[in-house]
C-alpha cells in the first residue's frame, strides 16, 4: 500500500531513485563503509517494503508524494555501485538529477549527516562509480560523517567496523534524526531538506 496519496501540488527537485551504497557481505554488515546501508535498516518505513533481487542489487518500490520512488541497495560491492544504479536509473527512465545516493564520509565527523548538491567524490570509490556509470557527478547525496582515522590506512578504517560507543551514537540520535529529514525529502522534496539538513549536528 502506498505511505502517502500522491500530490501533484509538490514543487522542487523531487528524488525517484534512492541509493544506498555499501559492500555485500555479512563481513562487512557493521563495517563505517556501510553506514548507508545500516540507515535504511533503521528507518520506520523499512518494514512496510517489498525487496526484489533484480538490477544487480535489492530493491523496493514505494509511492511518495510526487510519485512513484525506488530504493536501493547495489550488491556489485562498493567499487561497482554505478552499475546497479545506472541499470535502474536507464529502465525506469530516471535522470541523473533525480538520484539520491546515500554513502559513508570521511570529512565529516561521526555524528554529523548532511544533504548535497553533486561536487567532488573525495577519493570515494562507490562515487567515483556512480559518476562514470551516470556520466555526471551531478547527482544529490546524503553524506554519514565517519571522521578520518588518526593514521595512514584509510581503506582499513572504511572497512572496520565502529566502536560499541559510535553504534550507539547512530543508533540513538543520528539515525533517527536522519529518518526525519529523509522523511521531508519524500515528503517535500530534496530543496527542502537541503535546505534544514546541510550539515547537521546529530549529537548536539
Amino acid at each position: 500500500m502506498p505511505l502517502w496519496a500522491a500530490d501533484a501540488s509538490i514543487v522542487g527537485t523531487m528524488v525517484k531513485l534512492y541509493a544506498f551504497l555499501g559492500n555485500y557481505g555479512r563481513e562487512y554488515r557493521g563495517n563505517r563503509h556501510n553506514v548507508a546501508w545500516q540507515f535504511l535498516e533503521s528507518l520506520s518505513l523499512y518494514a512496510g517494503l517489498s525487496w526484489q533481487r533484480g538490477f544487480k542489487g535489492r530493491w523496493a518500490a514505494m509511492e511518495s508524494p510526487a510519485g512513484r520512488v525506488w530504493l536501493l541497495c547495489p550488491e556489485t560491492y562498493m567499487n561497482l555501485s554505478g552499475d546497479s544504479a545506472a541499470e535502474l536509473a536507464r529502465f525506469y527512465k530516471i535522470e541523473p538529477e533525480e538520484i539520491l545516493v546515500v554513502h559513508d564520509e570521511l570529512e565529516l565527523g561521526l555524528g554529523y549527516f548532511g544533504f548535497k548538491k553533486g561536487g567532488g567524490l573525495g577519493g570515494h570509490n562507490g562515487l567515483r562509480s556512480m559518476k562514470e556509470r551516470l556520466g555526471t557527478p551531478d547527482y544529490l547525496r546524503l553524506r554519514f560523517g565517519i571522521g578520518r582515522p588518526s593514521h595512514d590506512d584509510v581503506a582499513g578504517y572504511v572497512l572496520s567496523d565502529f566502536s560499541r560507543e559510535e553504534r550507539e551514537k547512530l543508533e540513538c540520535s543520528v539515525f533517527p534524526r536522519a529518518d526525519t529529514a529523509l522523511s521531508l525529502c519524500l515528503t517535500e522534496g530534496f530543496d527542502a531538506a537541503f535546505a534544514k539538513y546541510q550539515k547537521f549536528n546529530a549529537l548536539a
